[in-house]
């Protein structure tokens, strides 16, 4: 019997998104089925996300033995299946956004639902982005998929918690004009009349 509560992690408000493919689906590898997406920056001080994390990574391993030894002998190690739980330093070192993180790939076939803080839906794409903070409904799940087994980590919902600094080097339009003098001396008023 499956105990969603176990596979299913809250995370804290200091998770930051990057990689947000949030508001519209893109197709999977190799033409594969369109999914929303992003990625979750976990603080490594975070303990108490990363703890509930791996007891749902864990649970997920427990729930899913039949599907991970499939036509095999024996079920596999958690340690030899590949988990959504991954270091920042290690495996993004030139992507000062990973630094001092652990990170997770989430998907969905289905819209997340995405609120503000008092859990009013968000209608305008340009509030939710890569490097918005954000506490993130996930689900763990094993799978066994051609040969390739491990867990995997569904994206639920989204509550946008405060913006952070864009990820990715864009800056948002409100920033690059908030200091545009209107009176400026460059031409720029006849140009405009």
């Amino acid at each position: 019997m499956k105990n969603k509560a176990a596979t299913k992690v809250i995370t804290s408000a200091q998770t930051r998104l990057s990689y947000a493919n949030v508001w519209t689906p893109k197709p999977g590898l190799n033409g594969g089925r369109e999914a929303y997406s992003c990625v979750l920056n976990i603080p490594k001080t975070d303990e108490k996300t990363l703890e509930k994390i791996r007891a749902a990574i864990e649970a997920a391993y427990e729930e899913g033995k039949t599907k991970l030894k499939g036509n095999g002998k024996s079920v596999p190690p958690l340690s030899a299946i590949r988990t959504p739980l991954r270091d920042g330093d290690e495996e993004r070192p030139d992507q000062p956004e990973f630094a001092g993180c652990w990170f997770i790939s989430a998907k969905s076939y289905m819209a997340p639902g995405i609120v503000d803080l008092d859990r009013n839906e968000i209608l305008d794409h340009s509030e939710v982005y890569s490097g918005v903070y954000a506490r993130v409904s996930i689900s763990f799940y094993a799978y066994n998929v051609n040969g390739s087994k491990g867990i995997a980590c569904g994206l639920n919902n989204i509550q946008k918690v405060k913006d952070g600094k864009p990820f990715g080097g864009r800056s948002r339009a409100e920033d690059d004009f908030a200091d545009a003098d209107d009176d400026d001396d460059d031409g720029d008023e006849d140009f405009l009349s």
